[in-house]
């Protein structure tokens, strides 16, 4: 979550830089972090998978690995809410999850768009407002693909709403192989390109974020909420999300 998934939402709060070279994108990224509250335990949610059994077949808890002391404590889920104290994002959440074990293996950023004060169409969405959202998905593994979840109106004489998805999905549009992430870095390595690598600043401003809050953890010992291995994580991510007026997007039915 400190690296790739932070790493993530500084490319996309970050402003428009000067060009595309490594400095000036690294130095809007800077900007974010330094920009962003420090986590704060009330605004993160721990949570450990535990084991259980599915008919005939059993899952593992992970203090059932011979490499794990019994009663660990040790997180394999957390969920947060970060905000960015800037003109561009001042009250937006932004929440980020990550997690072992979970039912789906998936990286994603999701843009969830706010409701328009006044919606005429309130009635034809019926009392689940939040389904009638519209979101923009950056899908980034597995199958790479950008794509807009939109409500519109299904033809016909009566006026009845419906969701919907305008999708590019890249392995469909483009025939040719799509390189592997790490195929990127390593050429990139190689030629000295550095737009996607860390700076020395960039790595303490993130440190920064997460440094006084793992200690909290470790001095009051807080235990993680258990949760079903291949299930969607703790019940107390809901809750978080519920907190911020965000649902996760693992709920809306295209997993």
């Amino acid at each position: 979550m400190q690296n790739h998934l932070l790493q993530i939402l500084a490319l996309f709060a970050m402003e428009t830089p000067v060009s595309l070279d490594a400095e000036d994108i690294r130095n809007e990224k800077v900007k974010v972090l330094r920009s962003m509250r420090p986590l704060q335990l009330e605004d993160v949610v721990l949570g450990q998978y535990k084991g259980h059994s599915n008919g005939a077949k059993s899952y593992p808890a992970y203090t059932d690995d011979p490499t794990v002391p019994n009663g660990s404590i040790t997180p394999t889920f957390s969920a947060a809410a970060l905000f960015i104290d800037n003109a561009r994002w001042d009250g937006v959440p932004f929440l980020m999850k990550a997690g072992k074990a979970l039912h789906t293996k998936r990286a994603e950023i999701r843009v969830q768009f706010r409701h328009v004060p006044g919606n005429l169409y309130k009635r034809n969405f019926g009392t689940d407002m939040d389904k009638a959202t519209n979101e923009l998905v950056l899908r980034l593994q597995p199958d790479e693909a950008i794509y807009l979840k939109i409500n519109n109106k299904v033809p016909g004489l009566g006026m009845r709403l419906d969701r919907s998805d305008l999708n590019l999905l890249y392995k469909a549009k483009y025939r040719g192989e799509i390189p592997d992430a790490y195929e990127r870095l390593l050429l990139d390595a190689i030629e000295g390109e550095r737009r996607l690598f860390i700076r020395s600043d960039e790595l303490d401003a993130a440190w920064a974020l997460f440094t006084p809050l793992l200690k909290e953890l470790e001095e009051k010992k807080i235990a993680p909420e258990l949760y079903p291995y291949g299930s969607r994580g703790p019940v107390g991510a809901h809750y978080l999300a519920a907190k911020h007026n965000v649902r996760w997007g693992d709920l809306s039915g295209d997993d």
